[in-house]
């Protein structure tokens, strides 16, 4: 299997896209080969900050722990995703301008853990073919990527500083593959909400995940949810900064706790059970395979 790369440098950095494509080779990707650390690094460009946010050993670590918790707790590989994704939220403190950089998670995947991308995505066999892991976990999409989805399902479904909903939803394999790279999840309180139906049962299994995913979808086609259901007119940047700005002092983040976000306002209360109320609805009326028309898998 791959293994932790041989050459780690102190500090994270920025990789392109067309230098990390001549990373992606079969030997990688079926996970019978190491990337060759030296040489990656010799093509990568410098952060554009040089604080302690761009230390590299704190995000291997994670990385090496999460791989740890799963295999002492005998978990299997997708359940790293809901302990992973706070911590490393919180260990990282970016800003979404920074965390819409393909160059940083191209860096991660390759350049500081890429035997944690082999290990956790490896697909099984199909069709006499060798498992293999896809290509966009190392270099892909923001809902594909192997650290930037679980950087943006952490910004996306924390509530303020409680990253307790994270882990809800990354808990679910199809909320995080459907929900997340639907547009109206940047709206808080319909991310609350949908989480809040997770958290309480209504929608449990990942053929009602998905079936939940379809019918917000398509209602907000129709339906303006920031007008039924208003955020915060105007949310506050400081607590954000301020958090960042606090990761010269910070701790490690804890392996055992749940760390805290920017200290922000949660969505509002009232919004969230308005639109946890009406996606109720939409979810009763939405067809799930399986389930018989009581109700009923």
């Amino acid at each position: 299997m791959t293994d932790r790369p041989s050459h780690l440098p102190e500090r994270l950095a920025l990789l392109p896209n067309a230098e990390a494509g001549d990373f992606l080779t079969e030997g990688l990707l079926t996970g019978r080969e190491d990337v060759p650390s030296i040489k990656l690094n010799q093509v990568t460009e410098p952060l554009p900050h040089d604080d302690r946010r761009g230390e590299l050993l704190p995000v291997r670590d994670l990385a090496e722990d999460a791989m740890a918790y799963c295999l002492h707790n005998g978990l299997k590989a997708t359940q790293a995703d809901a302990w992973l994704a706070p911590r490393l939220h919180a260990a990282l403190r970016l800003t979404r301008r920074e965390a819409a950089d393909p160059r940083f998670w191209n860096y991660l995947a390759l350049g500081v853990a890429p035997d944690y991308v082999v290990w956790r995505h490896l697909a099984d066999p199909k069709d006499g073919k060798a498992a293999k892991v896809a290509a966009e976990r190392f270099r892909g999409q923001y809902h594909k990527q192997a650290f930037a989805r679980l950087w943006w399902a952490a910004e996306l479904f924390r509530d303020g500083p409680d990253y307790g909903p994270v882990v809800t939803a990354c808990g679910n394999q199809d909320i995080l593959n459907t929900v997340l790279r639907m547009s109206v999840i940047g709206h808080r309180p319909t991310a609350q909400a949908i989480v809040r139906l997770v958290t309480k049962g209504e929608v449990a299994t990942g053929r009602e995940a998905n079936a939940l995913a379809g019918a917000v979808n398509a209602a907000a086609a129709t339906l303006m949810y920031d007008v039924i259901a208003p955020d915060h007119p105007e949310r506050d940047p400081r607590p954000l900064l301020d958090w960042i700005d606090e990761a010269e002092t910070a701790r490690q983040v804890s392996r055992n706790t749940l760390p805290t976000g920017p200290d922000e306002e949660p969505a509002p209360e009232l919004s969230v059970t308005v639109l946890a109320d009406y996606f109720a609805d939409l979810f009763a009326d939405a067809p799930v395979r399986g389930r018989d028309e009581s109700g009923e898998d």
